[in-house]
């Protein structure tokens, strides 16, 4: 089942119907047991020591506390002052098994530091707009100083929960129990690097409840595997998808070699590249043909094929030829050269965007940090402005279509390397030229892509090349999958 990604307003809508259905003091009750376990597999020895801050996320705190009693292991309590009625009632269950919360205060944190051997952080959860107030700046900066391993329940304290920016000094953990679903500063970089190993915590929630109030949401693998195309044992290449590159142009035709190798590795059964430059035989598969003028081609010819994708180093005709091929309102990839903020409206419900952050800063006319510090709502509004499916690729990828927003799971940092989003846009060619359908294809597509760069990695290590991505892309298929054998073929259907 696909994970929630939860805003601060998500959080609260979610909490305020649990509360109305009476089951809010359980969801903390289940929050608490679940740091708890996480506390104890983190530090299977010695004494923890909890902060608990005024609000929910010190009521979980408590909770755990007190669990973590249950479990035979030495706490020990740090809490802030708490208006918040079930916080205050989960710290005078606490005293009546023997634990008193002691104030938090620099000494008293001083002291409990010394002997700990790991910290939870149950100070903030997701209602922090940084900066944090100098007080707890300065417990922040203590824990942070003292090199205990740390726990924070949801979020790390100091995080904006909906923001990839750091701001001032958050609390670094080692690792992060997250409630109900992820949040976003917990995805994307810079500060999903301080929240350590993050883990979703099991609240045995009604089922649907946390995904009705999601802003995005994460997709398994078990639900992108069955939308991969099956071929039947009576396929040919003219049924497995007829796939045109249209890329290349002096200096930069190789991009366009890099599609193609997507598109064949992903099972499209011919690939043609259209292109102005000489592009290089990179596989004989590959079929090149070559144009004084590709924009005349387009015009005159009377062919069409299954899907097609426009723009890879295509040079200064792309948005032209992109508006055109458009016309033809076939399954159609828009990448590098012929994203351009002029064929804003200009998409159907067939075709994909697939920016980086750069390019998507362009089409929006904000920068690149405003489109990184939001990927979720950066790629919303590319889809609002765009039509069609749009993929702001990054680590991880952001799919923004009619139906919603899903941000996708995998990958491996040394894909960072130029041609990756070529071999990408390739390869969604395929998937659309195989019947999927664009919001199909590009779940389907990303997922693949980023489990053939951590197959790549395991292989090479550092330093990846489009290539060695796109050579794995079939191994991904299989691991996705999961399983292949003769008596159940997941590729094949004989008839």
């Amino acid at each position: 089942m696909s994970e929630a990604v939860l805003s601060p307003a998500d959080v609260r809508a979610l909490d305020a119907e649990l509360d109305r259905a009476g089951l809010l003091e359980l969801a903390m009750e289940e929050a608490g047991r679940a740091v708890a376990d996480a506390a104890h597999a983190c530090a299977p020895a010695g004494r923890i020591l909890l902060l608990a801050g005024n609000g929910a996320n010190g009521g979980d705190a408590l909770v755990a506390a007190r669990h973590l009693l249950a479990l035979g292991r030495e706490v020990r309590v740090l809490a802030l002052p708490s208006k918040h009625p079930l916080t205050r009632r989960n710290r005078r269950r606490l005293g009546k098994v023997g634990v008193a919360a002691t104030p938090l205060t620099p000494a008293h944190l001083r002291r409990e530091l010394r002997d700990a051997a790991l910290v939870v952080d149950g100070l903030l959860g997701t209602g922090l707009t940084p900066p944090l107030r100098p007080a707890l700046a300065e417990v922040v900066a203590g824990v942070n100083a003292a090199s205990v391993p740390v726990l924070a329940i949801d979020l790390p304290t100091g995080l904006d929960a909906l923001s990839s920016e750091v701001t001032g000094e958050p609390l670094r953990a080692d690792w992060t129990v997250t409630l109900s679903g992820f949040k976003p500063a917990l995805l994307f970089g810079p500060a999903a690097h301080l929240a350590g190993e993050v883990t979703l915590a099991d609240l045995r929630l009604p089922p649907g409840w946390a995904g009705r109030h999601a802003l995005a949401t994460r997709p398994t693998p078990a639900e992108v595997a069955p939308l991969l195309p099956v071929r039947y044992a009576d396929a040919h290449k003219g049924t497995a998808g007829r796939v045109w590159v249209l890329g290349g142009h002096p200096g930069t035709a190789g991009a366009a070699a890099l599609a193609g190798v997507g598109a064949l590795r992903a099972g499209a059964g011919l690939v043609t590249v259209h292109s102005a430059a000489e592009v290089p035989l990179v596989m004989p598969e590959l079929m090149i043909r070559r144009h004084t003028d590709l924009h005349g081609f387009l015009q005159a010819t009377d062919e069409r094929p299954d899907a097609l994708c426009v723009g890879m180093g295509l040079g200064p005709d792309a948005p032209a030829l992109a508006r055109q091929v458009l016309g033809w309102r076939l399954p159609t990839v828009l990448d590098a050269d012929a994203l351009q903020p002029e064929l804003a409206g200009a998409g159907h419900d067939a075709c994909l965007w697939t920016p980086h952050p750069g390019e998507a800063a362009r089409l929006l006319g904000v920068s690149t940090p405003d489109v990184t510090r939001d990927p979720i709502a950066a790629a919303k509004a590319l889809q609002e402005r765009f039509g069609g499916v749009v993929v702001l690729k990054g680590g991880p990828s952001t799919i923004a279509h009619a139906g919603g927003i899903w941000v996708s799971r995998g990958g491996h940092p040394g894909m960072a390397s130029a041609g990756m989003g070529d071999t990408l846009s390739g390869l969604l060619a395929a998937l659309l030229g195989q019947g999927l359908s664009a919001p199909d294809a590009a779940l389907a597509g990303v997922t693949l892509h980023a489990r053939a760069g951590e197959l790549a990695g395991a292989k090479h290590g550092y330093g990846l090349t489009a290539t060695d991505v796109s050579a794995e892309l079939g191994a991904a298929w299989l691991t996705l999958l999961r399983k292949i054998d003769r008596a159940s073929n997941p590729f094949f259907k004989v008839v």
